[in-house]
């Protein structure tokens, strides 16, 4: 799912503990996954925003020549406006947009299967 067309809350939402167990039955498992997704959406984030801030990026390292740049500007508060990865995370977790697996689980289904 792409970050920017993510309609996430930009601001914390409470919810019921118990939705983020429908799932997993587990809420730390929950809670890794929402992690990891949150981590994955970070770097996203991340290497978008350093990919376009570096075509705005002067040659010169010179202090007196630094300038403010408009787009530049424009660009990050963009990013500053968008929700927080944690939240994209928790708000796809929610509405089962995340595919997980875990392989302990799948390694003891097999096991008991045979």
């Amino acid at each position: 799912m792409d970050y920017k067309k993510s309609k996430a809350p930009t601001n914390t939402v409470t919810h019921n503990l118990m939705d983020f167990c429908d799932g997993t039955n587990n809420i730390y498992e929950s809670v890794v996954i929402m992690s990891k997704r949150a981590n994955q959406i970070a770097v996203q984030m991340r290497d978008d925003l350093q990919r376009k801030l570096k075509e705005f990026a002067s040659t010169n390292d010179n202090l007196e020549e630094t300038f403010e740049n408009r787009e530049q500007i424009e660009i990050s508060r963009y990013y500053e406006k968008l929700p927080k990865p944690t939240l994209i995370a928790a708000d796809e977790f929610l509405h089962h947009n995340i595919y997980f697996r875990n392989p302990a689980k799948d390694k003891d289904n097999l096991s008991t299967e045979a």
